[in-house]
């Protein structure tokens, strides 16, 4: 059973073909999946997912992209939203100095917003991070994140990156770029941390794994990150399955079985 910890099935590169994207997930093996909404239009339609589908999980926050809009009632409203069961984690939250829409101050101040929000509601925190990694290390420690833990969402960082994220309680999840021929960091990275701080992601629409690289992502590829973790760890892929699934299960704090 795999578990992918970070989908937006909220995307209107989905709008076409919604349902089959969704089967063919499911006849590969992947029994649940957490959608992440990251603005009101994609946590509406995460919230409207949730309920349609007993395997789809919810994350939700705001985006550091788009910082610069959030309001202190998005933050309420996403508090209110929150106490869904099947709202698992607070974000995508973080920080990203690729794009220029927000600028720094903000994004650090609307992050901290949101880390001490989760705090307060007791659940994990998903992080982006787009070149900006110190400052997100520094912003972790300094509001003390390690208290609730959460996921590094598609982690591109240096295994000194990843172990002092560990060492802060949080898990380090792979999408499609691990599987790149050129990813030498994610490589390394997922080949030396341990198996119980580890999770498995598409980022769909996002970022799809090779063979299917520059093509629209979906779910059911998340078999082709496992087997890639499986070939660096030299060991089996339902061993990655298995544990990357408890990890989740874990992190989310989902015990429905």
């Amino acid at each position: 059973m795999l578990f992918d910890t970070h989908v937006h099935l909220n995307a209107d590169q989905f709008n076409e073909d919604l349902e089959e994207v969704i089967q063919r997930a499911l006849d590969n093996n992947v029994q649940n999946m957490v959608v992440v909404g990251f603005d009101r239009p994609t946590i509406m339609k995460a919230m409207e997912l949730i309920e349609n589908y007993s395997f789809l999980y919810a994350a939700i926050g705001w985006h550091p992209v788009d910082a610069i809009d959030m309001t202190d009632e998005d933050l309420k409203w996403i508090e209110q939203l929150a106490s869904h069961p099947k709202v698992v984690a607070i974000g995508e939250m973080g920080l990203d100095y690729y794009w220029d829409k927000s600028p720094k101050e903000i994004q650090q101040e609307v992050f901290r917003k949101q880390i001490r929000l989760a705090k307060k509601l007791k659940m994990p925190i998903v992080i982006h991070n787009r070149e900006a990694t110190q400052d997100i290390i520094d912003i972790l420690r300094e509001e003390e994140a390690s208290e609730v833990g959460g996921i590094m969402h598609c982690f591109s960082g240096s295994l000194e990156v990843a172990k002092a994220c560990i060492d802060m309680n949080f898990y380090i999840s792979f999408g499609g770029p691990v599987t790149f021929k050129n990813a030498k960091k994610p490589k390394e990275v997922a080949t030396e941390i341990p198996l119980d701080r580890l999770l498995i992601e598409t980022d769909c629409p996002y970022l799809a794994p090779h063979p299917y690289r520059g093509k629209r992502n979906e779910p059911s590829y998340v078999t082709l990150v496992a087997q890639e973790i499986a070939g660096l760890k030299g060991i089996t892929y339902e061993e990655v399955v298995q544990k990357t699934y408890d990890n989740a299960r874990q992190i989310f704090n989902i015990n429905d079985e």
